[in-house]
């Protein structure tokens, strides 16, 4: 037991930061059973006095501000996940922000230097103090002057020195709690924590290499050239690394700044339907989307254009994936609930055991009072909400891939609503979801499908003249081998012939071994 010292060390020491901020607090007791509720009990003595004045949000992000980033990560990671922590906890995590004091600036003009290979000086013309501090890096502004002799304004973020070490050290933690959870509480394997610490484990790792937040950059680029009322930031290529990502300065305002926005003349409602119709535009027909779409991540330009940045944090579907949420967001807004239900067990969502009427039931009673309210109270993030409440009923399992969509969606919507209240998200959403459906399930879609089907016949076809010469030689040698025996070379001779002597050897010390005990029992009985 001595590895799992460590990760217990800091687990209580976790749910000792916790206590002493009152998080603990936050607990609903009657539902929880005795020893639980006793142990929850007892923390709440270690509470300090002042807690009690504190919103859960404010308790919950001091806490995890106090444990670090890997916890501030966790905290935003779980929100995600109405299904394991429960809608309300899920609704407090959700507040958490993603704010820790910035690192030193010497710290960051020497992690620059290393990571690059030159001075701060060699590099850039200035080098600011970091205007934005999150848990795994901070961005400082910077003047860089051009080949033409132009200076320019970039913005150069800095990995947190330390920081992978220290998300590699909590997440040894976050895996001792889940497997302990598989283990000792078999209801909580339907929803596969460890596969939830996976996909965490993966995201930061991801989110860590700012070559890959860079390769993700110019690929959404790419996808959203012709896109209306869309753009990222460009990418500096040669002044970006593991730990350093140079672009383009962004001068729109941030879209939490609402009353801005409006001061600047711009249609927030046409705003807000353009964050929607864009995450699904690229969910939908890229299969490549931004997973961190809030609101600290996207400015306006001043003519309305939508500008994401930091995409630390990304999301992909199959077309597959995509075909099944097409159709099941589709069939909640055309209320074709039986469909819904179909496309559950076809994805493989729901095991196939299950009534596929009954199910459909369980979905019109979740999409019919959704249709029967006002716009402003039609919630996507309700919908996935009351769809995660009968996953347990319906023994559905927890798919990892879907994740960061649900999140993402969630998010984004709120995201929306902050600029128009009364967003109705199925009629914004119908344009981009109809015209998906309509160009990949409609005749357009199963004509191109037929063609991607010749095309693969084809390249079967090329490649016969080589599988039938692979065969040919396989039968030779089988030829060869009925012939004469099978054959080996000199290597694989020596090497069997080692495991033989092995193997040998200790055939004859067990042999020894049963022989002395035969003696030990036949002298014990003699005697």
């Amino acid at each position: 037991m001595g590895f799992a010292v460590a990760p217990l060390f800091r687990l209580a020491k976790a749910g000792f930061v916790m206590a002493r901020e009152g998080v603990f607090g936050l607990a609903h007791l009657p539902d929880l059973p005795a020893a639980p509720r006793i142990a929850i009990a007892c923390a709440r003595l270690l509470e300090r006095r002042s807690v009690k004045n504190k919103s859960a949000e404010l308790r919950l992000s001091d806490a995890m501000n106090r444990l670090g980033p890997s916890y501030v990560k966790l905290g935003q990671f779980l929100a995600t996940r109405a299904d394991v922590v429960g809608k309300e906890a899920a609704l407090e995590l959700s507040a958490l922000q993603d704010r820790l004091p910035a690192f030193g600036h010497e710290a960051a003009c020497k992690a620059v230097a290393e990571q690059l290979g030159q001075s701060v000086d060699e590099i850039f013309v200035e080098f600011g103090e970091a205007v934005a501090a999150a848990s795994i890096a901070q961005v400082h502004p910077a003047m860089l002057r051009g080949k033409d002799g132009e200076v320019r304004k970039v913005a150069v973020k800095v990995l947190r020195p330390g920081v992978q070490r220290r998300f590699q050290r909590d997440l040894e933690s976050f895996y001792l709690v889940a497997r302990l959870a598989e283990r000792f509480h078999p209801p909580s394997r339907r929803l596969r924590p460890v596969a939830v610490v996976d996909t965490l484990a993966k995201s930061v790792a991801m989110e860590m290499d700012f070559r890959l937040e860079a390769a993700g950059l110019s690929e959404m680029a790419e996808n959203t050239s012709d896109d209306p009322g869309f753009r990222v930031p460009e990418v500096d290529w040669l002044r970006t690394a593991k730990g350093v990502l140079t672009m383009e300065w962004v001068d729109g305002r941030k879209m939490s700044d609402v009353e801005g926005l409006r001061d600047d003349g711009l249609d927030l409602e046409a705003l807000g339907a353009n964050v929607i119709q864009s995450f699904l535009r690229h969910t939908l027909r890229d299969g490549f989307f931004h997973a961190d779409m809030h609101q600290g991540n996207l400015f306006v330009e001043p003519d309305g254009t939508l500008i994401a940045v930091d995409f630390g944090i990304t999301g992909r579907l199959s077309k597959q994936e995509r075909r099944f949420l097409a159709e099941i967001l589709f069939g909640f807004i055309t209320r074709n609930y039986r469909r819904v239900a179909e496309v559950h067990f076809e994805a493989g969502y729901v095991p196939a055991h299950q009534d596929v009427d009954m199910f459909a039931q369980a979905i019109r009673a979740i999409g019919e009072p959704i249709h029967g309210h006002d716009a402003s109270e039609i919630s996507m993030a309700r919908l996935l909400t009351q769809l995660f409440e009968v996953t347990e009923l319906f023994e559905m399992r927890t798919q990892t891939q879907l994740i960061m969509l649900q999140k993402t969606m969630v998010v984004v919507e709120g995201v929306a609503r902050t600029l128009n209240p009364h967003l109705d998200m199925w009629h914004t959403a119908e344009p981009v979801v109809g015209s998906w459906i309509r160009d990949n399930l409609g005749p357009v879609g199963k004509l191109r499908d037929a063609g991607e089907a010749i095309g693969a016949m084809g390249r079967i076809a090329n490649d016969l003249p080589l599988f039938a010469d692979r065969v040919g030689r396989m039968s030779a040698e089988f030829e060869k081998m009925t012939a004469k025996g099978l054959r080996f070379d000199k290597d694989t001779a020596e090497a069997i012939g080692k495991a033989e002597a092995r193997h040998t050897r200790s055939g004859r010390i067990a042999l020894w071994v049963i022989a002395a005990a035969l003696v030990g029992i036949v002298a014990r009985d003699l005697f």
